[in-house]
């Protein structure tokens, strides 16, 4: 750690220079990212805490981290031996980033940000608070100043992105946002947001670890649209298909100088929650801003028939990836197979699938007490070995060009525990409970949460992190602008969204258990009392009996276990061979 001590040294002395007090650098980039090109992981760096969400602040003589209970645990570790402390983010004695900079700094004090970093929402939220106590905002770009041997950014080719897989053309969706644009009164609007430029312009790329984006920007007026991107990605064929679709190519930080050239009259449309404040200040004043939620978000979350078909067809082939891994995993438990290596055999099995494109985030693989860490992840050299007495809980996922897979699965290859078997049957109860809502049109996620948690509760355990999030298809495994969670999201959930199922129950230092299905919301019936709407489960892997406590199980549970588990089988069975089909009838047998 004397090296995160050393640059932090660093930080404080350009700090000084400049005259300011404080700066906060948060886990993000330029285009609102939650995985990032390693150009701008400007957190991790500075403060070597590594989870995908968390800002780093530090003042003249304090450096602390936010993040929220998904990686306490991991915060606590990494910052350990190191300057940084922790702050345990949305616990009410926790104060937030702002409350505790008011507290810390006097009157007058500068502190300094890099307004690339911050969403306009988010700089003009802290400029306006901190104008209470007279804090003023310098925009400056420290850790560029002393992070030397920067990785530079990406420029790895990008993709087009067939329709048969997308199920809507690029001219047709530019036609749909913008008769959005025009229905806001509004004559441009300005996309930072990678995995709603790759949607839109029906391309993918290889930017960032895990999710099939390009680094770029763009714009779309009511007669153009344009793509700025850096030009080594490009190749004649993807020229060509820009081209055809009449969009417009430049650099890719030509934007800035697009952007003040735009026409005095021009009404720019932009999502203040999005668009980064150096964008922003790239706008003329003369012209009218409109800050609204993103148009194209709400068009991604709705999948069409064809992606939602798609969905269907990936979950079958990584359904099949998985029951050989699961297998292998029996058959070689004994053998000092380490988390680590979990995630290398994942891979392997998935990788024999058709259209296969990669992981769709780093695999989640915790033995005892580390499966307590909701984002835990294991490193080659430190991975600890499975074994048959403790808990294994398997977060993972897959790309595939017809969808995007994330499954969690929790097992354990030797006898259980009563205490385990009671925690795994109150999550698997709560997981069961919200696969079979049925709810009127308008419902939000935040009004099902608690289906989830209702049997947890009633022993007085919770979990600290949402229930589902939303899903791209073949794109973001975490996916706005819906979401199932206790706080509130005004986001109702709509027919064709996708969103994952993951309750859990985490003991610290002793296990972690979560199972976690996607869900597909679909239309289910109209009444005198209005539509009602349901989830499609669309993830096929089976649920492990052994670790089920079955007296708490109601009847309906077992109904739903069983008729999961015959879909499973009768989905999965025609790809495998015999004795697969033998194990796999086994895991998925009947319960009385």
């Amino acid at each position: 750690m004397n090296q995160i001590n050393n640059r932090l040294e660093l930080l404080r002395s350009e700090m000084k220079k400049n005259g300011v007090s404080a700066t906060i650098i948060p886990g993000t980039d330029p285009h609102a990212s939650e995985y990032l090109a390693k150009h701008w992981q400007e957190r991790n760096w500075i403060s070597g805490f590594t989870g995908s969400a968390g800002t780093a602040v530090i003042t003249l003589d304090k450096a602390a981290v936010w993040t929220d209970s998904r990686y306490f645990i991991q915060a606590e570790n990494q910052l350990n031996d190191s300057e940084f402390f922790l702050m345990k983010d949305r616990l009410p004695e926790t104060p937030d980033i702002i409350t505790w900079l008011l507290e810390e700094l006097s009157e007058n004090a500068v502190i300094g940000l890099n307004p690339e970093m911050f969403a306009h929402q988010v700089f003009i939220g802290y400029q306006t608070r901190l104008n209470h106590k007279k804090i003023n905002i310098k925009s400056i770009d420290f850790i560029d100043l002393i992070w030397k041997n920067r990785s530079s950014l990406p420029q790895n080719p990008l993709k087009i992105f067939d329709v048969k897989y997308a199920g809507i053309s690029v001219k047709e969706k530019l036609e749909n946002i913008r008769k959005a644009i025009l229905r806001l009164d509004t004559t441009v609007y300005v996309l930072s947001n990678l995995d709603e430029i790759a949607w839109v312009y029906n391309i993918r790329g290889n930017d960032v670890n895990f999710n099939p984006l390009v680094i770029s920007y763009a714009v779309i007026e009511k007669d153009h649209a344009h793509f700025f991107v850096d030009k080594e990605k490009l190749t004649e064929e993807t020229i060509a298909y820009f081209d055809l679709n009449e969009i417009i190519i430049h650099d890719y930080n030509e934007i800035y100088k697009f952007l003040n050239e735009l026409n005095s009259e021009s009404k720019i449309l932009f999502d203040g929650q999005k668009l980064n404040q150096n964008l922003f200040e790239s706008i003329p004043k003369t012209c009218q801003t409109i800050y609204a939620n993103s148009p194209i978000t709400d068009q991604k979350s709705l999948k069409n028939r064809v992606e939602a078909e798609g969905f269907r067809k990936a979950m079958i082939k990584d359904g099949v990836a998985l029951t050989r891994f699961f297998i292998w995993l029996e058959n070689n438990i004994h053998q000092s197979i380490t988390e680590y290596n979990v995630g290398e055999e994942l891979i392997k099995f998935r990788s024999e699938q058709e259209l296969f494109q990669g992981a769709s985030f780093n695999t989640i693989c915790g033995y005892a007490g580390n499966g307590a860490m909701n984002h835990y992840s294991a490193k080659k050299d430190s991975a600890a070995v499975l074994g048959t007495k403790d808990l294994i809980l398997i977060d993972s996922g897959g790309q595939y060009l017809d969808g995007t897979t994330d499954i969690t699965r929790t097992l354990k290859l030797g006898e259980a525990t009563a205490q385990e078997k009671k925690d795994y049957t109150l999550v698997l109860k709560g997981m069961i409970a919200l696969s079979q809502a049925k709810f009127p049109i308008n419902t939000r996620g935040s009004q099902l949460d608690v289906l989830a948690r209702q049997f947890m509760w009633e022993e007085a355990i919770n979990f600290g992190h949402g229930t589902g999030h939303g899903v791209g298809h073949f794109l973001c495994v975490h996916e706005g602008p819906q979401s199932i969670r206790m706080e509130e999201n005004s986001v109702t959930l709509k027919p064709g969204m996708v969103l994952s199922n993951e309750p859990g129950i985490y003991r610290t230092n002793e296990y972690g258990i979560r199972i976690e299905n996607l869900l597909l919301v679909t239309e289910a019936e109209k009444t005198e009392f209005g539509d009602f709407l349901h989830f499609e489960t669309l993830t096929l892997c089976p649920i492990d009996q052994t670790l089920i406590d079955f007296d708490l199980l109601s009847l309906k549970d077992k109904k739903w276990l069983n008729n999961y588990h015959r879909t499973v089988y009768e989905k999965l069975s025609p790809s495998l061979d015999e004795n697969e089909k033998l194990w796999l009838e086994e895991k998925c047998k009947p319960i009385d």
